[in-house]
């Protein structure tokens, strides 16, 4: 099977990382949760336009890519529904009531007026939006997991396995991969449902991902084993 990652990798690479048994799949455990990080306008635009247009009102907008993901993640999402599993959601937030440049990246970017608290750009998108039931936790670090009661939910309802979707793959979903394997969960992140502003980073990140950390897995094939 071909891989978003071939076309950055060169023999040497894949004999290394062959020859030293990473990459091996761990499988989903038998009570997986569904996480969908940070999938709200600021990251996505309001429509999916050039990620060069989208940056002029959003800073911190993945453009078109992320509404690609969008329609991977809604059918995950039903699926999950379907099955009865945990569903959770994080937004980030900059502080309207103290200045932070420490806010998911270094800079002050999260001070931008569409990424403050309660702002759009903090929504989550109207096509995932979360039904009753379903948490949505705010951060202020890239992991899903720093800072915020999540590890105490999944505790609460015995999961063992968390599904990592959302967005950037190369910070908030790489930062809550490893938060989730350091925890002790089983990590899955469906390869369709992530996305990134940078084409490159999108691609390693997922490749390193999946030597080391989670399970890389086609989005159908992982809503297969939901039911």
């Amino acid at each position: 099977m071909i891989r978003i990652w071939d076309n950055y990798l060169d023999e040497r690479d894949k004999k290394v990382y062959q020859g030293a048994g990473l990459g091996k799949p761990t499988g989903i455990g038998k009570k997986p949760a569904l996480v969908i990080v940070d999938v709200q306008y600021g990251f996505t635009g309001d429509s999916p336009e050039n990620i060069e247009e989208s940056i002029r009102k959003y800073p911190t907008s993945c453009g078109e890519s992320s509404w690609a993901a969008i329609e991977h993640i809604k059918l995950l999402l039903h699926a999950a529904r379907k099955a009865e599993l945990p569903i959770f959601f994080t937004i980030i937030e900059g502080s309207k009531s103290s200045s932070n440049d420490r806010v998911a990246i270094k800079g002050n970017i999260f001070d931008h007026p569409a990424l403050l608290e309660g702002e759009k750009g903090t929504q989550v998108v109207e096509e995932l939006k979360p039904q009753y039931g379903e948490i949505v936790i705010s951060k202020k670090k890239p992991s899903a997991f720093f800072g915020t009661p999540l590890v105490s939910y999944l505790t609460a309802q015995q999961v063992d396995t968390v599904i990592v979707t959302g967005c950037t793959t190369s910070g908030c979903v790489r930062a809550s991969v490893i938060d989730a394997f350091s925890n002790n969960y089983r990590v899955v992140v469906p390869e369709e449902c992530v996305f990134d502003r940078g084409i490159a980073s999108h691609a390693i990140n997922l490749f390193d991902m999946q030597q080391k950390y989670a399970d890389v897995v086609p989005v159908d094939e992982l809503i297969k084993e939901l039911y």
